[in-house]
């Protein structure tokens, strides 16, 4: 599933690409990935609509035409956006003023799309919590504090932090030497430290080099991410560690797969 640093880069070229743009045709050739309203009231609503601005909440995209008229799209595990021409296999397929048009791509259809008059009430935007780059130190601390679980899934949990998934969590740990197994609130000051700025950090790096392309994930022009060459434990079972040489080990966490490495991580 894309996490923060995918969707933040399909936000950040959406708003190069789509702002201002007017939407003069849809064609909905799988309306299963049409979630709410019907079929026919999305098309009629968001048609003639120009587009007014792009919101990231957590890993969902939310497209503003007016303060009541919001198209939501949630990715979830195989959805992409593809820009440029009409793409022939395209779920949904939105033409722009100008030309270009922007399709929804989801071969397994698993991601959701919406049209509403508000996306803050929505039951899922309502239990997030806060970003990532929106806690400070103190608040972090206080968080992993009051948790008596494990540390990679409680980072992973959208209602306590929003936005990170199984492969930026696996990443922040190890740059942080932690274990993922470790209780959240047995963590000392330094460890919590080094976790925040490890957090940080990767999300940062996976924005910088447009996200990782583990999965069907690509951007907006169709093309990977470039962070998955300098993922240090995800998808690296067996292989050495970049820093000790040890196998990298995987293990289940919360029903997760989890590298990481015994050695580094203690």
């Amino acid at each position: 599933m894309p996490e923060l640093p995918e969707v933040e880069t399909i936000k950040r070229q959406l708003e190069k690409r789509i702002l201002n743009k007017k939407i003069i045709s849809i064609q909905i050739n799988s309306k299963v990935v049409i979630k709410e309203p019907d079929a026919e009231s999305f098309k009629n609503g968001i048609l003639g609509e120009t587009v007014k601005e792009v919101i990231r909440r957590a890993k969902v995209l939310i497209i503003k035409f007016k303060k009541d008229k919001f198209l939501i799209i949630h990715l979830r595990i195989s959805g992409w956006l593809l820009y440029g021409k009409k793409e022939d296999n395209a779920r949904v397929s939105f033409e722009l003023s100008g030309g270009n048009f922007l399709n929804y791509m989801d071969q397994r259809l698993l991601g959701e799309l919406k049209f509403r008059s508000d996306y803050k009430d929505l039951k899922f935007i309502k239990s997030l919590g806060p970003e990532p780059f929106d806690i400070n130190l103190e608040d972090f601390g206080k968080i992993l504090k009051a948790k008596k679980t494990k540390i990679k899934p409680l980072l992973m949990d959208q209602k306590v932090i929003a936005g990170i998934g199984n492969i930026y969590a696996q990443e922040a740990l190890f740059l942080a030497k932690i274990d993922p197994k470790t209780i959240a609130n047995f963590l000392k000051e330094k460890a919590v430290t080094n976790l925040y700025k490890s957090m940080l950090l990767v999300l940062n790096e996976g924005i910088k080099y447009k996200g990782s392309s583990v999965d069907s994930y690509r951007n907006l022009e169709g093309e990977k991410g470039g962070m998955e060459k300098r993922l240090k434990v995800y998808g690296r079972e067996k292989k050495p560690c970049l820093v000790c040489q040890e196998p990298i080990k995987k293990i289940s966490i919360g029903g997760r797969g989890t590298c990481f490495c015994p050695n580094c991580q203690k």
